[in-house]
This record gives C-alpha cells, structure tokens and sequence, in this order.
C-alpha cells in the first residue's frame, strides 16, 4: 500500500526525519546514557522511560522513512470548479439534513475534529474531482451508503502549515 502525498507533505516528512536525527536522536541517547550512570537498571524508571522514548524516535523515524518509499505524488491539476487537495467544500449530508464544511487533504493531515477529511476516505472519494450540485453516493466500510450534495467550493487553502499525524 502507498500514501497519497503532496509536495509539500513529502518536504514536511523529510524535515521531521532530519530533525528527529539530528536533534532528537542525540537528546534520547543522552538521556539513556546518564539514566544508565545512576547505577542499579532494575528499578531505574528513568533509564526505562528514556529508552521508550528513544525507541518511539526511532520508530517514528522508520515510519517516516518508509512513507517516504511508498509515497504517490498527488497532482494539483484539476478544474478551478471541481474539487481538488486542499479544497474548502460545504456538503450537506441529506442522512442528517446538515450541512458540513470539510477541506480535502492527504491521509496524514486528516483531523475531521478540525474539519479536515482524507481523500482516502468515504466522503473524499465521493467528493474528489466533481462540481458543485452534484449528488454523490458516500458508501462506507460497512456496506452502508447515504448521499452528499455539493453546496459549495471554496478556494484552495495553503497547507504549509498543516501537521502532519504522528500515526
């Protein structure tokens, strides 16, 4: 399986791999280090919890690195009245006679707390690359479906400042 990442996600990740080697890496071996110096390791919480916390970098960096590999580059081409990554959207969701503004971004910029909604997902394939007015089906992992209508589309948003999820 691959991620669906733009430019800018991959620039991102590869910030985040170079800081986490170079600044945190360095911080975590330290903090072992001097953790093992206190003597007794048996019941030394310090020297295990600075081992758990350079284990997490090291499988962050790993995970990091292997999106990397796997990655498929998004393209930004798309019509200016259809919806694109990044794109403002207001649905409304006809199962719940409510409207819902969402923006389209890749998988690991989702947080649908802040409205922000994975292309990957059921609502973002059913919505990608089709105009406003259009009634689409959202069919979910389970087999259920229910339908969207595009109300509105807004203008593309600059994702530069965007966190990407920790997993």
């Amino acid at each position: 399986m691959y991620d669906n990442l733009t430019e800018s996600d991959i620039d991102k990740i590869k910030k985040e791999i170079e800081h986490r080697k170079l600044v945190v890496r360095p911080e975590a071996i330290k903090a072992v280090q001097e953790a093992r110096a206190q003597g007794d390791l048996s019941e030394n919480f310090e020297y295990y919890a600075a081992k758990r916390e350079k284990n997490a970098n090291e499988s962050r960096i790993r995970y990091l690195e292997n999106m990397l590999k796997t990655a498929q580059v998004i393209e930004h081409e798309y019509a200016s009245d259809e919806v694109g990554m990044n794109s403002e959207v207001v649905l409304f969701n006809e199962k719940t006679g409510r409207e819902m503004t969402v923006r389209i971004v890749t998988t690991i910029r989702t947080n649908p707390l802040k409205g922000l909604i994975s292309i990957d997902s059921p609502i973002g394939k059913a919505v990608y690359r089709h105009k406003v007015g259009e009634r689409l089906p959202v069919t979910l992992d389970n087999g259920d479906c229910y339908y969207v209508e595009i109300r509105s589309i807004g203008e593309t948003v600059d994702d530069s400042d965007d966190q990407i999820s920790q997993y």
